[in-house]
């Protein structure tokens, strides 16, 4: 287009008409403690199908970033750590710019041990991963997943029970080797399907127990029984000649997932000592 006089405006002119065109869809915004930012049409396609350190925020590997909320400037007057912005109490908020999402960071080193408890005691099931003493798979990695619970629903002890067969391949693999590993995920919960998380983006927690398993002892059956039976009441009914025994999980490592990066690794002492919290 020709300013007066027939004459095209000067690079210099171009490129701030640019840089202000880009920038208003913004106006209004701040970034309070935030991971948060701008998706163009050309990126959106690309960000849904791929998720690699090329297409998130360097800040998204760092497990122990101060960086976790974004809120609109119109988040400050319900903030009353933050005052409000001179001239905002009659303003209206700006409406919210097309292709902006946040992504909020809930628990912290603190509350991560009560979490590991809150999956261990409401998860219903497991993966249970050993190593397989099959003759064709000797050795390698095998899973299944198993039916579990920590006890009663008003008496969370943190350990796995189970209640199996040594007709299953997983129980003659704990015979030749009893080191094991648990995985139980979030996503069996309400959590991450009310918040419209798929399950498997790494803001739905998982817990991964690994340790020794153990047949339960005389002493401790009843218990175990009532931990299974209860979370579990068909068991009661299930057939008797496969000689079904219960096993529990001697827990030596505790490793929680609830963000993007690494696992936090949670000591057993914070583990046992802690309260369920939900996650």
């Amino acid at each position: 287009m020709s300013g007066p006089g027939g004459r095209r405006p000067g690079p210099r002119l171009s490129w701030l008409l640019c840089c202000g065109t880009l920038l208003s869809p913004a106006a209004g915004y701040v970034i309070v403690s935030s991971v948060s930012w701008a998706v163009t049409n050309e990126v959106d396609e690309e960000l849904d199908s791929v998720s690699t350190e090329d297409a998130l925020p360097a800040l998204l590997e760092d497990s122990g970033s101060i960086w976790q909320r974004s809120f609109p400037a119109s988040a400050h007057k319900e903030d009353p750590h933050l005052p409000p912005p001179a001239g905002a109490a009659r303003a209206r908020p700006p409406p919210a710019p097309p292709g902006m999402f946040s992504y909020r960071r809930e628990s912290g080193a603190r509350l991560r041990p009560g979490t590991a408890r809150f999956l261990a005691h409401a998860s219903a099931w497991g993966c249970l991963a050993t190593l397989s003493a099959h003759e064709k798979i000797p050795g390698l990695p095998f899973g299944s997943c198993l039916p579990i619970s920590d006890g009663p629903l008003d008496n969370s002890t943190g350990i796995p029970f189970f209640y199996v067969t040594p007709k299953d391949p997983v129980v003659a693999d704990l015979m030749k080797n009893p080191m094991a590993s648990l995985l139980l995920p979030e996503s069996e919960g309400e959590f991450c399907r009310k918040n419209i998380v798929d399950p498997e983006d790494p803001r739905c927690a998982r817990l991964t127990l690994t340790g020794q398993m153990i047949a339960v002892s005389p002493e401790e059956v009843e218990f175990a029984k009532q931990a299974m039976f209860s979370r579990h009441p068909v068991m009661r009914k299930w057939p008797r000649q496969y000689e079904w025994f219960f096993m529990k999980m001697k827990i030596e490592h505790i490793w929680l997932q609830k963000w993007y990066g690494g696992a936090a690794d949670i000591s057993r002492e914070e583990y046992f000592k802690a309260v369920p919290r939900k996650a």
